[in-house]
């Protein structure tokens, strides 16, 4: 592992919650619960990484976008992972609202993912729309939003390779 060496240990994360059903909710103050960004906030502290920021957006391009600039632009935020709005249907625009953000896009993270997720949920994996890449700086990790999905993507490839990527993209 000499090549993880200097990476750094712990990595503070921005969790972006996109669905426009909790957005509403939360808006209308209403009680509402984010079973997938509890589970990535209890995976990350697990793992020694914080927790730093939490939000819910709607599926929304403005919304995304406004929220991603501000995320990456706060020196408390290493990493942002979102989570949701990655489907097919014409309401999901996380995908498409990022791609052209990033500056550096890591292709394999989202073949890897569907390669996992194949061994696990079989032939639906193909709908599994997801990237990451790099902004300001900071990773971006766009992954689905069910609990499942945050599970496999964190404990089999955001949470092992982090601090490696974090360490390439500071150098």
């Amino acid at each position: 592992m000499e090549h993880k060496k200097s990476a750094p240990l712990h990595v503070n994360f921005a969790l972006l919650t996109i669905s426009t059903s909790r957005y509403t909710q939360r808006k209308q103050g209403e009680p509402f619960t984010d079973a997938s960004a509890d589970l990535a906030t209890r995976l990350l502290i697990d793992s020694g990484h914080i927790a730093a920021v939490r939000e819910v957006i709607s599926d929304d391009s403005v919304m995304i976008r406004g929220s991603l600039a501000r995320l990456v632009a706060d020196p408390r935020v290493e990493a942002v992972i979102t989570l949701g709005g990655t489907g097919i249907t014409r309401t999901d625009v996380t995908v498409e609202t990022v791609m052209p953000i990033l500056e550096k896009e890591l292709p394999g993270f989202g073949e890897l993912f569907r390669r996992i997720s194949y061994d696990q949920i079989g032939s639906a994996a193909v709908l599994s729309r997801c990237t990451a890449g790099v902004i300001k700086g900071k990773a971006v990790f766009c992954i689905p939003g069910s609990p499942q999905a945050v599970e496999t993507a964190l404990k089999m490839l955001i949470i092992p390779e982090v601090c490696h990527m974090l360490k390439h993209v500071r150098d």
